[in-house]
């Protein structure tokens, strides 16, 4: 049986008369293991040390002896020597401390795991920049912003870390991360089985490459989350794109979006339009990523269930064109201005400042390439194929580099990675991302858990009264197999001494 479906049969249990038996040792307990420590609680500041440590910015090449100072967040208050373990966030592309926020799971079971937390920032992003202000000047100095060097990065952090800490040489270090993080911390547990004994990959579409899954799955399920939370709501997007086509033609039009959006910078050309529904496109992916069950903040200011909140807007079909698009900038205005502070929109930000764009725009030019498409039937969206030279030669434009898309199946083994062990993949069927994740179990040690009602990276946020069920049982298993890791690796260490 999959852990997926482990995880349905446990939300079953806690439904009276439902389904066929279950297992007494797969049932959810009455109090979560967590019972104390792991209940939302009132926000409290993480406390934190910051240091630096000097890497090679060519961890595999002699004749560049040039270094940077990465940076790195430890918190050791529930750290134990005696039994304890280290938990290392693989960091993904932007500011650490962003991450470090955002990473509650971490801190709610660090007693209870005895871990030390560290939170390792990624070369180029944040403060851990190999060539200063001259990091993204050219594809020369951003030659070294690689999935590789950055794990090599984490490897001898890790080695530092148990060379020069009491205490720390013989603990068991866990890799955790979410999304693009999630991804660096199943491969890290890939490549360096030796530094980690197991990974928690949150989030992680290590499949989203080539042709490992379909290009418009990613946009079938943001389209799911909208047609699910309200009537109407997915077919007035799809609608939406045109009914902005036929204004933006019309004389006046161009004037008339910009102030029925109220827009900061004015649509002055045709093309100016394109731009504005990728940005609206954006949108409404960023809504289905984060559509959490209470307040957040990690993109922008969100109330709880943002796309429900959005989909408010879209109850009614078959309305005029210019109805719809005051429509849709009331539902832009749920994403972009819940503070209220906002006086106009940017159609040049969609997301926090605390993530490096131009540091992911490189990599997705790179190894990073990770395909997607629409059809507009299917989905909500304006019909998009995958068009690989045209990418290539927008990627040659920016950065005078070509893609190399077969890389990172060819590096991390595509679908052939049932050698490997000990990870957890968790993926909430919310998340467009979950199309190209690990869903199933691939052995009894490549475990998949499938969050219902979860968004991106949900199990990875701060315990939360508002959170369902669903995350509260995911969050209990991944300690139980973290724990049962340290168990192992202790029972090996006391056999070898």
């Amino acid at each position: 049986m999959g852990r997926c479906s482990l995880l349905l049969l446990l939300l079953a249990s806690l439904t009276p008369g439902a389904g066929s038996p279950v297992s007494p040792s797969l049932r959810a307990p009455s109090s979560l293991p967590w019972s104390t420590s792991f209940r939302s609680r009132p926000t409290i500041t993480l406390k934190y040390s910051i240091r630096y440590i000097q890497q090679k910015v060519d961890h595999f090449g002699f004749n560049i002896d040039r270094t940077f100072k990465q940076r790195y967040l430890i918190a050791d208050n529930y750290w134990k020597e005696d039994g304890g373990s280290i938990l290392f966030y693989t960091g993904n592309e932007g500011d650490i401390i962003w991450f470090c926020n955002n990473t509650g799971f971490m801190w709610d079971i660090a007693e209870e795991m005895k871990a030390m937390l560290v939170f390792a920032e990624h070369r180029y992003y944040g403060e851990s920049l190999p060539f200063g202000a001259d990091s993204f000047s050219d594809s020369r100095h951003l030659n070294f912003l690689t999935t590789e060097q950055a794990l090599a990065d984490f490897a001898k952090l890790i080695k530092y870390l148990k060379r020069t800490i009491p205490g720390a040489r013989k603990q068991p270090v866990i890799a955790l991360g979410g999304s693009y993080g999630g991804m660096l911390a199943a491969w890290f547990r890939m490549k360096y089985p030796h530094l980690v004994v197991g990974a928690l990959a949150s989030s992680a579409p290590i499949w989203q490459f080539n042709d490992l899954v379909p290009c418009d799955v990613f946009m079938k399920i943001v389209t799911t989350d909208f047609s699910q939370s309200g009537p109407n709501c997915s077919e007035s997007i799809r609608r939406s794109w045109d009914a902005i086509n036929r204004l933006a033609k019309k004389g006046p039009g161009l004037r008339w979006l910009s102030e029925a959006l109220h827009l900061c910078t004015p649509l002055t050309k045709l093309q100016d339009v394109q731009h504005l529904k990728d940005w609206i496109a954006e949108t409404w992916v960023n809504l289905a990523m984060v559509d959490y069950p209470y307040e957040s903040n990690f993109l922008q200011p969100l109330p709880a269930w943002p796309v429900k909140v959005v989909c408010q807007y879209f109850k009614y079909s078959n309305v005029p064109d210019t109805l719809l698009l005051r429509n849709i900038f009331q539902a832009l205005n749920v994403y972009y201005n819940y503070s209220g502070q906002a006086k106009c929109l940017n159609v040049s930000e969609t997301a926090t400042s605390s993530l490096g764009v131009q540091g992911w725009s490189y990599q997705a030019c790179t190894e990073m390439v990770m395909p997607t498409c629409s059809d507009g039937v299917d989905d909500m969206f304006e019909p998009h194929s995958w068009n690989m030279k045209e990418y290539s030669d927008d990627c040659f434009k920016q950065w005078g580099v070509r893609p190399r898309p077969s890389w990172i199946p060819t590096m991390y083994g595509g679908k052939n990675i049932s050698s490997h062990t000990n990870i957890i993949f968790s993926n909430g069927e919310l998340d467009p991302w979950s199309g190209g994740g690990v869903t199933k179990d691939i052995t009894d040690t490549l475990l998949a858990i499938v969050i219902p009602n979860g968004a991106h990276h949900l199990d990875l946020r701060a315990s939360n009264a508002l959170d369902p069920v669903s995350v509260q049982l995911t969050r209990s298993l991944e300690v139980k197999y973290m724990k049962q890791w340290v168990t192992d690796f202790y029972v090996r260490l006391r056999k070898m001494n």
